[in-house]
């Protein structure tokens, strides 16, 4: 349990994606990198340290990157080999304690009470990790401990690159009263901008702020979740496995104004990945939900519950294609950045009850004929991919719409699984 002392580790591979392109090809190494895009265009999918000190950052045009560094160089990413490296990792920290909980491709959180008479004390037991990964598989990890997640989190934010930070019982508060607030789990530019303008810069001055104000610019229940992280108030435990209450995916983009057959094709992909995964699991959600970031980063989001749970393509697009048409008209004339499906509130559905015909058609309703014939198109075509592979056949809109600036093979990778 949290508060046994620094028994809560957090480790997370350091800029996995470029480390591990590094890896594979040592004249990269010490190189700004980044993974994806390129200088005329696309998306950055990730890079490197040494690309990460001139301002380039994932999710940003390959063009505007390469005039903040001119001597990046483009890899186009192997990932074949991401998942594989990183399933390596986890073995290894398996090796240290069965109680571990891996919440990324690239990061994990673990409980080592159980581990301290084998190993020796977490510090120990970090150093351990650290000289495994990096001998064993030859990429660099961070690695925080403390009494609890969030804290341990945090340390392994201050520990990177390549190291290791403990936070001994007792020296919470001297740890992160200095830090940024933007360290704390949930605070992204939005919320640290409306934090600041309370005079909130530190996690210690957001700890010593009365939760009403605090409340009052991001929300109630935003508000109460930063309140309880920055004084550390976190009694998660370790979830070795769980099942997903959500499944999600989105697409970064360079920034554009929106055309209606563009916002289509890349809703219609997204909706293509989410609806497959749903089916693959036998599941179905009743709560869609979208979320479009515009240029500045600034981000809207929408949502619907339908009356029946849903996890055909078809209609997971056309319920996102109204959510981010209201989206858009909130925010006319601004370039989107990135578009987002998720679909929660989910139950499993192996099969589909039909409906007797006493009502109007409406392909929204699962059994309804047209429900009932989306759901054996989308079964078919899940079949042909199965046996022919994912891209031999989709929507059309998907296919042709130019949706794939960013690889499947990427976006797949950091998804969580059903």
């Amino acid at each position: 349990m949290p508060g046994r002392g620094a028994t809560i580790l957090h480790a997370d591979l350091d800029a996995f994606y470029a480390s591990v392109e590094q890896l594979l090809d040592p004249r990269l190494r010490g190189r700004p990198i980044a993974v994806g895009g390129g200088p005329r265009g696309g998306v950055v999918l990730a890079a490197s340290y040494e690309a990460k000190r001139y301002g380039v950052q994932g999710g940003m045009g390959g063009s505007r990157a390469a005039r903040l560094c001119p001597d990046l160089v483009f890899v186009r990413g192997h990932f074949g080999e991401y998942q594989a490296l990183a399933d390596a990792v986890m073995a290894i920290l398996q090796d240290v304690t069965p109680v571990v909980e891996r919440i990324s491709i690239d990061e994990a959180f673990l409980d080592v009470s159980g581990a301290t008479h084998l190993f020796g004390p977490p510090e120990v037991i970090g150093r351990r990790i650290r000289e495994r990964v990096r001998e064993e598989v030859g990429l660099p990890i961070s690695v925080g401990a403390a009494g609890t997640k969030h804290l341990a989190k945090i340390a392994s934010q201050v520990a990177k690159p390549d190291g290791l930070v403990v936070v001994p019982p007792g020296t919470e508060r001297e740890f992160l009263d200095p830090l940024p607030v933007s360290l704390v789990w949930g605070v992204g530019p939005v919320t640290q901008e409306r934090l600041a303008r309370l005079g909130i810069r530190t996690i210690g001055d957001l700890a010593r702020t009365p939760g009403d104000a605090v409340a009052h610019a991001v929300g109630h229940a935003v508000g109460h979740k930063l309140l309880a992280m920055a004084q550390d108030a976190d009694r998660r435990r370790i979830v070795t496995s769980h099942r997903a209450g959500s499944v999600s995916a989105q697409s970064a983009m360079p920034a554009r104004q929106p055309e209606p057959a563009q916002v289509r094709a890349v809703l219609a992909h997204l909706a293509d990945r989410v609806a497959r995964r749903l089916r693959d699991k036998g599941r179905a959600g009743r709560t869609v939900t979208v979320r479009v970031r515009f240029a500045g980063m600034r981000s809207v989001t929408r949502s619907r519950t339908l009356p029946q749970p849903v996890a055909t393509t078809l209609t997971l697009t056309e319920v996102a294609e109204h959510l981010v048409r209201s989206a858009l008209d909130d925010v006319p004339g601004t370039e989107v950045t990135l578009l987002a499906i998720g679909v929660s509130n989910l139950v499993d559905q192996r099969v589909i009850q039909l409906e007797l015909d006493l009502e109007p058609d409406d392909p929204w309703r699962p059994g309804s004929a047209s429900g009932a014939a989306r759901r054996a198109v989308d079964g078919s075509l899940d079949r042909i991919r199965t046996r022919f592979g994912k891209d031999v056949a989709g929507y059309l809109p998907a296919l042709l719409g130019g949706a794939r600036a960013v690889p499947d093979e990427f976006r797949e990778l950091a998804e969580h699984e059903l």
